[in-house]
């Protein structure tokens, strides 16, 4: 059920951490992943891990760098997928940016332009580049990895949340618009995970302590925790299942 044998998989920022981990349990269930960041160098090394651990199965992985920011640069990246693996089946919005932790009332407006150009209009522009060929196909699946700061008010990370829930309410709208050609889109709401990403936050002993103390789980999460998650988004498994956002933070939106 979970099988992704022959299906073309963009996941974007997977050079490290959740895209990474997404990239890699892709493969290992017979996706054909694109691995992208601006970064290629970091990207190959990634690409040939991914290969190395799928030789004898049938996912694999190629390299196509991206600065999710350009237009021109996602227009290549869905056309070098067409010439190199084909036609998109899975795409997976995960590259992100939060250049400011402070309060609001405080953040520059180049911070503000920036979060929600790459956080959502990058999002969108990148769905509607690949919408056409999921049509063509009969049928794929969108996942937009978003955050619980979508789900909360925060007093550091405003503009962060607000491009997180923007994210949430995206795949609903796709999800209306899209349904009926068989295209799914659904949002995955991590919280704090031991990326690079988040790294100020769980190098932090205050905020880990208080993350560590309200949540169930007792802890903060990994990136293979969320990589199941798409997994289960991306595949047939989750056919009846669009619109949504899934929470695996731990329990810590339902703590106290």
């Amino acid at each position: 059920m979970f099988d992704l044998t022959g299906k073309v998989a963009v996941i974007t920022g997977s050079s490290k951490g959740i895209g990474k981990a997404i990239a890699e349990a892709m493969a290992k269930q017979g996706a054909r992943v694109v691995v992208s960041s601006r970064k290629a160098d970091v990207c190959e090394q990634v690409a040939a891990e991914i290969n190395a651990a799928c030789a004898d199965g049938p996912g694999e992985a190629i390299v196509i760098p991206c600065n999710v920011s350009h237009k021109e640069q996602l227009e290549n990246l869905v056309a070098e997928t067409h010439k190199q693996l084909g036609p998109i089946n899975v795409l997976v919005c995960n590259a992100a940016v939060n250049p400011y932790f402070g309060s609001s009332a405080d953040i520059p407006d180049d911070a503000f332009d920036k979060i929600m150009d790459v956080n959502i209009k990058s999002n969108h522009w990148l769905c509607n580049l690949a919408i056409p060929d999921m049509i063509e196909a009969g049928g794929g699946s969108i996942v937009i990895v978003s955050s619980i700061g979508g789900l909360r008010g925060s007093p550091v990370l405003g503009a962060y949340a607000i491009s997180k829930a923007a994210d949430m309410q995206m795949v609903r709208n796709l999800a209306v618009e899209y349904g009926k050609r068989g295209i799914r889109a659904n949002a995955i709401a991590p919280g704090l995970i031991r990326t690079d990403f988040a790294r100020a936050l769980w190098e932090n002993p205050e905020i880990l302590g208080r993350y560590e103390a309200t949540c169930p789980a007792g802890r903060i999460g990994e990136p293979v925790e969320i990589a199941g998650t798409a997994v289960f988004l991306a595949s047939d498994v989750s056919a009846f299942m669009t619109g949504q956002t899934l929470t695996v933070d731990g329990g810590v939106t339902i703590g106290q």
